[in-house]
């Protein structure tokens, strides 16, 4: 798919002209509930009650699925309570692995709620392939993929975990949240299912929060994941559907322009002698750049971490100097954010104390390199 095609999709897909007043802008339907027939019955392709459908959320989910490129769409109040979809479908003893470098929720989520269900997991390394080969076994049903990771940017290839995940009948699912659809087209590749924190990029404003699964066919396991949307009410405010298809019609401008400020951002923290380490596959240097280029398209995203020389105190104290850069928990916006991981994860963070999570807006990039040279000469 084209940057242009997209950008198309990203605008009209999904989108209707309101047939009573002519508005070009789709109204917001805060209804909850949709009148019958004269007979009583419910009208065809009319809305019924707001948890099972809407219309704000029924053309952003038409518009979500066309972006990335997939046949079915579901959309959530949050990226957990999608990620949190995937796990209900599977049964009781169904054994699932997750890498090692992963958003920290992702797995909080499976520990605190679903080994209670008798779920089991393990952790383990997606970039070395025979690692993942021995963690397989005879109950395993579901990997998952994060890629790039959090925070510590590792490229999974994907197309050697799916050859073995499908030679061994395992669904696979891919977190496509940080690279996004503009970077990473996991279903175009064969991933089973996509999974987005839209509150992230898709949303890029930091005023909602949502998340959605698309899937290509799998009807059965579509109708899995709609019934848990549906049945237990884990489903987008009209406001916030209405708000979130507005955000995506700026949504590939806004990823080029993070992308681009991230790389030049990442290529002046990677010479600098108060930086130990630049994490970032746009990067030649970085270990994982070659996959990263063959399953990358466009660019190489909008995320990249650091890790500072010294320990928490310097680090923390970085994140404290930056002025445009504002020291806050999440990733996608317009404005930048930096994050220090270890602490906002708490006391079973994997994260290392010196690394600081890196999410450029849409500033003009020159601003951005001044703002961590002004910070980093304050340390």
């Amino acid at each position: 798919m084209s940057k242009d095609h997209l950008s198309t999709i990203a605008i009209h897909a999904g989108h209707h002209i309101d047939d009573t007043y002519g508005a070009v802008s789709m109204p917001i339907i805060l209804s909850t509930t949709f009148e019958r027939s004269a007979s009583g019955e419910f009208v065809e392709g009319r809305d019924m009650y707001a948890r099972s459908s809407n219309p704000n959320r029924k053309a952003l989910e038409t518009k979500l699925a066309a972006i990335e490129g997939g046949d079915h769409c579901i959309s959530f109040s949050s990226g957990q309570a999608a990620t949190m979809s995937i796990f209900h479908s599977l049964k009781a003893g169904d054994h699932l692995l997750i890498p090692d470098d992963i958003y920290y929720g992702t797995k909080v989520l499976i520990q605190q709620l679903y080994t209670r269900w008798n779920l089991q997991f393990d952790v383990v390394d997606m970039t070395d392939l025979n690692a993942l080969r021995a963690a397989i076994k005879t109950n395993t049903a579901l990997i998952w993929i994060e890629t790039p990771s959090n925070p510590a940017l590792k490229i999974t290839d994907i197309s050697e975990v799916l050859a073995l995940a499908k030679s061994k009948n395992i669904l696979t699912v891919c977190d496509n949240t940080w690279a996004s659809s503009y970077y990473c087209r996991p279903l175009d590749i064969g991933v089973d299912a996509v999974m987005h924190s839209s509150t992230k990029y898709f949303g890029g404003h930091s005023d909602l929060t949502g998340g959605c699964i698309i899937l290509k066919d799998r009807q059965e396991w579509y109708q899995n994941i709609r019934d848990f949307q549906v049945l237990g009410g884990a489903v987008p405010s009209a406001f916030d559907a209405w708000l979130l298809n507005r955000s995506l019609a700026t949504y590939p401008i806004r990823m080029k322009a993070h992308g681009d400020n991230a790389m030049i951002l990442a290529q002046y923290l990677h010479h600098h002698n108060k930086i130990e380490k630049v994490n970032y596959p746009g990067l030649k240097t970085n270990e994982y750049h070659a996959i990263a280029e063959k399953q990358m398209v466009n660019g190489f995203g909008g995320m990249l971490s650091i890790l500072v020389k010294g320990g928490l105190e310097e680090t923390l104290r970085l994140a404290s100097s930056l002025k445009i850069f504002t020291h806050a928990t999440s990733l996608g916006g317009v404005e930048s954010l930096v994050d220090h991981r270890k602490s906002a994860e708490g006391e079973h963070s994997v994260s290392p104390a010196n690394l600081l999570r890196v999410s450029p807006g849409i500033e003009n990039a020159d601003d951005l390199v001044k703002d961590f040279e002004q910070a980093l000469d304050k340390m």
